[in-house]
């Protein structure tokens, strides 16, 4: 009779380790959600990059919502930038524009189109320009965002991906705040570029930042304002146990008793403290020189669970590249 049941209980290990590599939906054994495999939608288009303040965001950002022709939605935690705040007045008479902003700078842009949030944080900063652009990226539409802080701005052209945030968007203007469904259509191949595009809290994106940290191989670059996300943190501190090699940047006024910038500095990492008399303010993940998440989410516990946020995955070698450079830019400028 033992031998049926050695059969069996082996047969339920083996399927269990599967288990490990495949992206299974446990969220009716475990109450973690995580959404299972998707194929990628192919789209045409491309997708610029921006570093602020090195480069014009500003103008970058102007051109950008200057070219609708349609409609403008827009999820922007602060505006504040005059040259944004006339493009939106001005395109609001002649076609539709929407803006989703925080309660906390509701004063900033009070306008009968815009509309605020009053919980948590709407820590956003998207536009979606006729339904097939987009901008998103770790800049807020400010003075001290395009000017002082290290920032990056992405502005796309794809369909589809303006459809997975449209969709977000109309779920916060419809008062769907920190809760909603999960992203259609979360991988694009745009053109030669992978994309995976995610929001907080519904799709977990610390989660999906741990599964990309997972498969790093040869090195990892953190450039965060904020810092204090525990899971993230400690999958850093494995593959630096690996031997893959861990660089960090971490804007020094954030680096308080939560977080985690002392701890994986004692572990070994090399992990620095920004020399920016503004504010370190991106929120980036390299990988490999291949793989770039970016978008407004810090690192916090905040960020994945109270807040609405959204993160890209970009696997790109060019693009890739383009971040490093940044990153070896505001490295060069830390604090002694």
């Amino acid at each position: 009779m033992r031998k049926p049941f050695l059969f069996l209980f082996f047969i339920l290990f083996i399927g269990l380790a599967a288990l490990r590599y495949v992206d299974f939906d446990f969220s009716s054994l475990t109450g973690t959600a995580v959404a299972p495999l998707h194929s990628a939608v192919k789209d045409q288009g491309d997708l610029g990059v921006y570093f602020c303040p090195r480069e014009d965001c500003e103008s970058a950002l102007v051109q950008f919502l200057n070219s609708a022709e349609q409609s403008i939605h827009c999820a922007l935690f602060e505006v504040g930038l005059d040259a944004v705040k006339n493009v939106l007045d001005t395109k609001e008479k002649t076609m539709e524009v929407k803006i989703i902003t925080d309660n906390d700078y509701l004063y900033k842009f009070n306008r009968s189109f815009v509309r605020a949030d009053t919980y948590g944080l709407m820590h956003n900063k998207f536009c979606v320009i006729d339904g097939k652009k987009v901008s998103t990226g770790s800049m807020n539409p400010t003075n001290n965002d395009a000017h002082r802080n290290n920032n990056n701005l992405l502005l796309i052209n794809s369909s589809v991906l303006a459809q997975n945030y449209e969709e977000e968007f109309q779920e916060m203007w419809a008062g769907n705040f920190k809760k909603g469904e999960r992203v259609r259509n979360p991988s694009i191949l745009l053109e030669d570029i992978s994309l995976s595009n995610y929001f907080c809290p519904e799709d977990h994106c610390a989660e999906r930042i741990n599964a990309e940290l997972r498969e790093a191989k040869e090195s990892i670059y953190v450039m965060a304002f904020s810092f204090t996300n525990e899971g993230i943190a400690n999958v850093l501190l494995l593959k630096h146990l690996d031997g893959v090699p861990v660089h960090g940047i971490m804007e020094a006024r954030q680096v308080t008793k939560y977080s985690k910038y002392e701890v994986l500095q004692y572990q070994g990492l090399d992990v620095v403290k920004d020399n920016n008399p503004g504010n370190m303010h991106h929120k980036v993940f390299i990988i490999d020189q291949e793989t770039v998440v970016t978008g407004s989410f810090n690192p916090t516990e905040g960020g994945d669970i109270r807040n609405d946020e959204n993160i890209l995955i970009i696997k790109d070698k060019n693009i890739a590249k383009k971040f490093r450079e940044e990153f070896e830019y505001v490295y060069s400028l830390k604090k002694p």
